[in-house]
């Protein structure tokens, strides 16, 4: 051998191979040859100085920082012993609307408020037929209600219609024509002359 000195050995002990071109570890700064230099093929004991994941705790659901050469698991759980904000009785409820209806004792996610009386009801007594709402003579549902405003508008608008009629006849002096409701089912007569 003219070159004593070249190369290196590979540093796993299943493999002790010479290579020309060795590679260190980025962890544990060990002489590996390229089919061990990775983490996981040299099953290295300081990979979790290479570890930049942040692990999260699964009480609070909080990231804990991990320093350089600590162990996660062992911070983690130092978190939990001493810092954790997880509070098991403190949990939101999400049923917290309680019907108002006298004998019902259902809960709702979403407060579920009538039109009339302001209280909060279940889905079953939600209209105010169904809870017997006292707060006016003849409770309607909101149904009721948009066939109430629709009829009204159809009113409105004839009610506007006939008075517009009636504007134009006037300005037109009683001639008749195309506007005079007596014309209704006669074709439009103009009177040339």
């Amino acid at each position: 051998m003219e070159f004593p000195d070249l190369g290196k050995h590979c540093s796993e002990k299943s493999c002790k191979q010479l290579d020309y071109l060795p590679l260190n570890c980025a962890a544990c700064n060990k002489v590996f040859c390229k089919a061990h230099v990775q983490l996981e093929q040299h099953k290295c004991s300081a990979s979790y100085k290479k570890d930049v994941r942040v692990p999260v705790c699964p009480l609070c659901h909080v990231p804990v920082p991990v320093g350089r050469g600590e162990t996660a698991d062992v911070v983690v759980g130092q978190h939990m012993d001493k810092d954790c904000k997880y509070n098991p009785a403190g949990e939101k409820k999400i049923f917290v609307h309680r019907c108002s209806k006298e004998g019902c004792k259902k809960k709702e996610m979403f407060e579920l408020l009538c039109d009339q009386c302001n209280d909060n009801f279940c889905i079953k007594h939600r209209h105010p037929l169904d809870h017997n709402c006292k707060h006016i003579d003849h409770p309607i549902s909101r149904g009721g209600y948009a066939q109430i405003v629709q009829n009204m508008g159809v009113w409105l608008a004839s009610s506007l219609q006939e008075r517009w009629q009636r504007t134009l006849n006037a300005k037109l002096g009683g001639r008749g024509g195309i506007f005079d409701p007596r014309n209704t089912r006669e074709p439009l007569k103009l009177n040339v002359g």
